[in-house]
């Protein structure tokens, strides 16, 4: 199997389109680090992802005939630019199928290049179906994004190049995992040229298909995925795909949405370059490999693979990357309320640098203060917490706490006495509209005590909302949200809401 994928890979006509992107060594990173980190550029292609590869593969391999139906494909983004960039160039008509929550940057760069875009559903699942029936109706050929063997000879060059241009073998090389075209050619290579090198596969948290299905000994079906690293966000790998990383892979590294924002932070740092979501993962994978096994003095290598981002992600980015990067510590203390405990309290943080402290009065003897600090590691962190709870301070940690991070520390402002209050936190796609739409969907009979949206740059809104619902209507209430279509959780008992809320 490994010698008839490297003879495609060998044989793949990708360089009428793409190029030879660069393999970087990170200085920065590097001494960081303390190891080799090389980067291999993707991001520097002409359309800033290395998807023009196996899509101009595979378009460059059908007849004449199936050229002359045109193509049709599914794609949140980057693949739908291969395959524009890829018809452009080969002269054939191509139609891509794109979810309505595509950030505009995509979209527009499609169209740029000539391609009929169609707007449809909220996700790639939904675009995909559509694409298909596109296919089959209009007889055009459909360009799958990973799970076809031209399209994983095509990402495969990229593993052949970074063999030539490193100039020794890596332990091991870091790929970003969506549906699993890439690391099954870039793996195929490795373990066809540098069998010594471990292949590891990075996906994040809530995307985490491949890891899961390799677990499971089988392709196992996410029921949803997060938006955040919309270039991976795939319900389920490959069957091909599947197939070879079972044979190739060495292991899944998870990583959480908060690393890959710090990810993006230190590539900026490092290359001056600004990748998206997806585009980092691999590098953030690589140092939380790095950070968990404490191997120093390694040579490690990392697939940069794409920089569509769509702009106003980068408030959510700059907001968590300290975060992701554990240089910033987010707690609630419980303090005596009285006079002089607020001077107190700073004076037994001590010399820490504060990012945030939010507090205001309340009636009674205790007061809440929301507090981010700017911290270097966990040791530091933890030995800070034991000083401030051995001077009778009520600490909460909320680094890792999603509603803290998201909603309550813009909301922080005083304790209601609103009764029989619930709180829900609300997931919906974000496009223009979509918050009216929520509001229309969530219209229900109880009064609604609090409400906090915040536009994070991100392909899905977030909505917390509180809801006052006697105790004999509880039932109702949650067949209500039940038949609603929305997606929620209730967060009534969240130690941050409960102190702040």
């Amino acid at each position: 199997m490994l010698q008839s994928y490297l003879r495609k890979i060998l044989l793949a006509r990708v360089y009428d389109v793409a190029a030879e992107t660069p393999c970087e060594l990170a200085p920065v990173l590097s001494r960081r680090l303390g190891c080799e980190v090389w980067l291999k550029r993707e991001d520097q292609q002409s359309v800033f992802s290395f998807k023009l590869r196996g899509a101009y593969n595979k378009m460059a391999g059908l007849s004449k005939e199936e050229l002359a139906r045109g193509v049709v494909a599914a794609s949140a983004g980057n693949h739908a630019q291969g395959v524009a960039l890829a018809g452009r160039r080969l002269g054939v008509s191509a139609t891509i199928v794109m979810p309505a929550t595509t950030p505009r940057i995509k979209v527009d760069a499609v169209r740029r290049h000539g391609a009929e875009v169609v707007l449809f559903g909220d996700n790639y699942d939904a675009a995909y179906e559509k694409a298909r029936e596109l296919a089959a109706s209009a007889g055009m050929t459909f360009v799958h994004p990973y799970d076809d063997p031209d399209v994983i000879a095509g990402q495969g060059t990229i593993g052949l190049e970074m063999v030539r241009q490193i100039p020794q073998p890596v332990d091991a090389v870091f790929v970003p995992v969506g549906g699993g075209g890439l690391i099954a050619g870039v793996g195929v290579c490795y373990k066809a040229l540098h069998p010594a090198t471990r292949v590891v596969g990075v996906e994040p948290e809530d995307a985490d298909a491949m890891a899961r299905s390799l677990r499971a000994g089988r392709r196992v079906r996410l029921e949803r995925v997060g938006r955040f690293a919309d270039g991976v966000a795939v319900r389920q790998v490959g069957e091909e795909t599947f197939r070879i990383a079972r044979k190739v892979v060495d292991e899944v590294v998870v990583v959480s949405n908060d690393e890959i924002c710090a990810a993006i932070k230190d590539l900026f740092e490092d290359r001056r370059c600004v990748l998206e979501p997806a585009g980092a993962l691999a590098f953030a994978g690589l140092k939380r490999f790095v950070q968990r096994s404490g191997k120093r003095g390694g040579r490690f290598a990392a697939i940069a693979s794409g920089a569509n981002l769509n702009f106003d992600t980068l408030r959510h980015v700059s907001e968590r990357a300290e975060i992701g990067e554990r240089r910033e510590t987010v707690f609630a203390a419980t303090i005596p309320e009285r006079p002089g405990s607020f001077l107190e309290f700073c004076e037994a943080i001590g010399p820490h640098e504060i990012t945030e402290f939010n507090y205001r009065y309340s009636p009674g003897p205790e007061a809440h203060v929301f507090v981010g600090l700017r911290t270097a590691n966990p040791t530091e962190v933890a030995a800070l917490f034991a000083r401030l709870q051995a001077r009778g301070y009520g600490v909460v940690d909320l680094t890792d706490d999603e509603v803290a991070k998201l909603h309550v520390r813009h909301m922080v402002g005083g304790r209601t006495k609103a009764r029989h209050e619930r709180l829900f936190a609300f997931v919906f796609p974000e496009r223009p509209g979509a918050l009216l739409g929520f509001l229309r969907r969530l219209e229900q009979p109880w009064n609604i005590s609090l409400f906090h949206y915040r536009n994070h740059g991100s392909d899905y809104g977030r909505v917390l909302a509180g809801i006052q619902v006697p105790p004999a209507d509880r039932a109702k209430l949650k067949a209500f949200l039940r038949d609603s279509g929305l997606e929620w959780t209730e967060v009534t008992s969240n130690p941050a809401c409960r102190l702040f809320l």
